[in-house]
């Protein structure tokens, strides 16, 4: 029996519906509008792809989206000075500094910089130990948007057991912590594999949740996930001939699981709507 869909691209212009619908009212209410600024550095192809998405998401949305662009022989120094403007605008509610950065920069000294209540993205040591601890405020935006999938989507998480393959920051670790968090989309059992783990596929195959954030195509093959598991591919990779694929094999995988996310779809369209997200409660906290 095919796997449902967890169709991430439907939900995501739901949540953009109702967000604007929110910010619509505050303007009307206050006047204001919540308003991101985005940093990007250099001229990374890639980076430029995704941040013209969530410019174009937060003007659709009503937000004022702004876009920062600097040289990529920027100094470390000039954008921290950079950073300390925005923290200090008022009319800036949430800062996104594009990723990676040059070499130049170091990246946690930048992190380290934004101001905690305007640090969207999640990333800053303050959010992090708050979700570590229990008390959110703001999650990374890939992970908060899988909850968001998997809650909507009617998936049960508590008592499962949620194996996570990869360890980054922005996804896999904060991943565990959302899925460990009491209540609604959380109370699972949560390994996470990555790339010292032994004989990953005895986890996989455990898994009654397999979240796959490694950046490798099309790794996880159908034969390491156990039959009826919830998939969801993080992963978005180029074939030999140009096309995009996960880190799943989703043409076996959707032969065994119960419902899966598809590459492009599913978790892409998520991250941006949790952006706006985060965005909008920004701007409430710091009205």
């Amino acid at each position: 029996m095919a796997a449902r869909i967890l169709d991430g691209k439907a939900l995501a212009q739901s949540m953009k519906e109702r967000i604007a619908g929110e910010v619509a009212a505050l303007r009307e209410r206050t006047g204001r509008v919540p308003g991101l600024t985005v940093v990007l550095v250099g001229d990374n192809p890639a980076s430029q792809v995704y941040v013209r998405n969530k410019q174009n998401s937060c003007k659709a949305a009503g937000m004022r989206g702004t876009v920062l662009r600097l040289p990529g022989d920027l100094e470390e120094a000039r954008l921290l000075a950079t950073i300390d403007a925005l923290n200090a605008d008022p009319d800036v509610h949430g800062i996104l500094v594009q990723l990676p950065l040059p070499s130049q920069i170091d990246d946690r000294k930048v992190i380290e910089r934004v101001d905690p209540r305007k640090d969207v993205d999640g990333f800053h040591p303050e959010n992090a130990g708050l979700l570590a601890i229990g008390h959110p405020r703001f999650v990374p935006c890939t992970p908060l948007g899988i909850r968001e999938l998997l809650v909507s989507s009617g998936i049960e998480t508590r008592g499962t057991h949620a194996v996570i393959l990869g360890r980054s920051q922005i996804v896999g670790k904060s991943m565990a912590l959302l899925l460990l968090q009491k209540g609604a989309g959380g109370d699972a059992t949560v390994t996470v594999c990555h790339s010292s783990s032994r004989d990953v596929d005895h986890f996989t195959r455990q898994a009654d949740i397999l979240i796959a954030a490694i950046g490798r195509a099309e790794f996880v093959k159908a034969d390491a996930i156990k039959p009826g598991a919830v998939v969801v591919d993080v992963g978005m990779n180029r074939r030999a001939d140009g096309s995009l694929c996960g880190d799943v094999d989703y043409e076996g995988a959707s032969r065994v699981a119960s419902w899966i996310t598809p590459v492009p779809g599913g978790v892409g369209p998520m991250t941006v709507a949790l952006l706006l997200r985060n965005t909008l409660d920004a701007f409430r906290r710091l009205e």
